[in-house]
């Protein structure tokens, strides 16, 4: 996780480790967001409490996030053909 100071509050890019494993998803998007330093300390706790990473917990959020707002099971394979879908069909 790369760190970085911007005023009052911390820049967190939540990238994969060089290396590790790609299970299910591909993982080489980088996603920047701005936090509470003292909600990141805690947040980084409670991750580490349930022997996760602080990226785990977020793609579990995102992917949650994901399910309660389309109503189905999250794909990989089925937004991308549906991306593509919508692609073809605004040319």
């Amino acid at each position: 996780m790369t760190l970085k100071w911007e005023s009052y509050y911390h820049v967190i890019h939540i990238h994969p480790h060089q290396g590790a494993l790609l299970a299910l998803e591909e993982r080489t998007a980088r996603l920047t967001i701005l936090i509470d330093p003292r909600k990141k300390a805690v947040f980084e706790r409670l991750c580490a409490e349930e022997d996760s990473t602080p990226s785990q917990v977020v793609r579990r959020l995102m992917r949650a996030y994901i399910e309660s707002r389309t109503g189905k099971p999250w794909s990989a394979d089925a937004e991308t053909k549906s991306s593509s879908r919508r692609r073809m069909a605004s040319e």
